[in-house]
């Protein structure tokens, strides 16, 4: 059944096209929330939250804009509640999508390098923690969810203009970060070289 006539028996009421509709977005809403969360129990709790709302608000919604857009938006939201109501960031905050990445064989790195990679990975993670909800929230749907920057703008309804400089500060902040930590100036200025081409060429 394709995901409009899904969104149309919801919006009736039906409670087997809405398990069915939650199957097919569950993997998708909890690795936006793990990455939020920073903890697989606030995570899974993010996730519940976001469903009941779909289930609570699909009557309002009218097949306009994408469907994905709006779900977004309510995991989003409820990460956000989430971590606001607990006062705590917690957990672990990848760039690193274990699950879709695909199984490398016989490339595993020297000890040295496999080191620098999770100092690294470490030192990312650190700096996402240490950002407001609001920036990690804009930075993880663009470079975790690669959403655009118009869609970004419907999921958590900010002016485009808004969500552009909130991503451009993130990245500074995260820069910062990156650079105060010592031997990863190159790192990540590199990193905010490309990701300054990126809004050169969105704008």
């Amino acid at each position: 059944m394709e995901e409009r006539d899904l969104i149309l028996r919801v919006q009736e009421r039906d409670e087997a096209a809405f398990e069915a509709l939650v199957r097919l977005y569950e993997k998708k809403v909890y690795t936006l929330c793990r990455r939020m969360c920073g903890n697989e129990e606030d995570a899974q709790e993010a996730s519940q939250d976001a469903f009941l709302a779909v289930w609570r608000a699909i009557g309002t919604f009218r097949q306009e804009s994408s469907f994905s857009t709006w779900l977004y938006r309510l995991a989003t939201n409820a990460c956000i509640d989430l971590l606001r109501r607990n006062k705590r960031s917690g957990g672990s905050v990848s760039l690193d999508d274990e699950e879709t990445a695909p199984e490398l064989v016989d490339t595993r790195p020297l000890p040295q390098q496999e080191l620098e990679r999770r100092e690294t990975q470490r030192l990312v993670e650190d700096g996402l923690r240490a950002l407001p909800d609001d920036y990690r929230a804009i930075l993880l749907l663009r470079e975790v969810q690669g959403l655009s920057y118009a869609e970004i703008a419907q999921v958590t309804q900010l002016e485009l203009g808004t969500v552009k400089s909130r991503i451009s500060r993130g990245r500074i902040l995260l820069r910062n970060y990156l650079t105060a930590s010592g031997n990863f100036f190159e790192i990540a200025a590199s990193k905010v070289t490309e990701c300054n081409r990126e809004e050169m060429s969105a704008t």
